[in-house]
């Protein structure tokens, strides 16, 4: 019994060895840390979902989609539902297929984070066409860009798989980019849309084993698009435009196509959040002024795509060196006939 006795008078005069003030300061700043870092990480996880708006999301269940008259989202074309994606197009040929959102988008600024999966059994090059995200006046209207209507009025974000014009050799497909329709523009599908682009980079998102995202954030007329397709968890910068003037009342949209080639086109989810922004009242009065959707300075985006057809230089050189080859090979006929001659006259001799 002595021993256990010795053992608590030893632990008993350690502690009181230990200045009451460290103590305290010990568990006071204990206390303090606990209570300033778990309300942030819970704030960071709950912050998003506290501005999504359901409204205007596309998110499983994917309960009475397209067929219930309390559904948010119409169907379209062959798109289909599932437990786990809405599958725009199958891994067929000649299909089109489209979601459109029921309710006008009212919000100023927004930002929109796509879920979406692209895959199929084509070899490298040999599959295609892509999928569009839109936020349009017009819905519901099947056409030639990736299942929708040319000369659309609004936003249209297109993740391109397959290159139909072998001169841009300065792009690497996949490859996603941004155009601004004013109901007039066309979007040229034999360049890739390259006239039209305001932004875009290479991501390569078709059979990807990892999870593939977009984003869109529109906020005072800035428009920023960011990719998340290589398993890193963080955004890339993709695009970043500046004046880009949206009109308010128009409609979410995913659409796709597929022609000779084809792949499997599917969105997982479509999750719009509100982005609180403080607007001067000359903001407000021009935001609701905006009729027709517009970029401030649309010269910067401009970019010169070749045409296939020659200019006049070189169809000068064309010309001369045709002049020049066509001269040549009748000197050497004439060298080769003047021979054949000569040896002729040889053999009567």
């Amino acid at each position: 019994m002595a021993a256990p006795l010795r053992n608590m008078a030893r632990q008993r005069s350690f502690c009181l060895l230990l200045p009451v003030n460290s103590v305290s300061r010990i568990i006071f700043g204990f206390v303090v840390v606990s209570v300033l870092v778990k309300p942030s990480l819970t704030d960071e996880l709950d912050f998003k979902e506290e501005f999504l708006k359901r409204e205007y999301s596309l998110v499983k269940p994917y309960r009475g989609l397209g067929f219930s008259t309390s559904s948010q989202w119409d169907l379209m074309g062959t798109a289909m539902v599932t437990p786990d994606h809405v599958r725009l197009t199958p891994d067929q040929q000649s299909r089109q297929g489209a979601v459109w959102s029921r309710i006008p988008l009212v919000l100023r600024d927004w930002e929109l984070k796509v879920y979406f999966k692209i895959h199929g059994q084509g070899k490298k090059n040999l599959h295609g066409d892509g999928l569009a995200i839109w936020l349009t006046k017009e819905r519901m209207q099947n056409g030639p860009v990736f299942g929708n209507m040319n000369q659309f009025t609004g936003l249209g974000v297109f993740v391109d798989t397959y290159p139909n014009s072998d001169r841009n050799h300065d792009r690497t497909f996949p490859y996603v980019s941004v155009m601004l329709g004013n109901g007039t523009l066309l979007y040229d599908h034999n360049r890739d849309g390259r006239p039209s682009e305001l932004g875009g980079c290479t991501a390569l998102a078709r059979n990807s084993v990892h999870d593939t995202f977009l984003l869109l954030r529109y906020s005072r007329n800035r428009l920023t698009l960011l990719v998340d397709v290589d398993g890193k968890q963080e955004w890339r910068e993709c695009a970043d435009i500046t004046g880009l003037r949206l009109p308010t009342g128009y409609y979410f949209g995913a659409s796709s196509a597929t022609g000779e080639l084809s792949d499997n086109h599917d969105i997982i989810s479509m999750k719009v959040y509100q982005l609180t922004v403080e607007r001067t009242p000359e903001e407000e009065q021009e935001d609701e002024e905006l009729t027709v959707p517009r970029v401030d300075d649309m010269k910067q985006f401009e970019v010169e795509v070749e045409d296939g057809r020659m200019s006049g230089v070189q169809l000068f050189f064309t010309f001369l060196f045709s002049v020049l080859g066509l001269c040549l090979l009748v000197v050497v006929i004439l060298m080769v006939y003047n021979r054949w001659k000569e040896n002729r006259r040889k053999r009567f001799y």
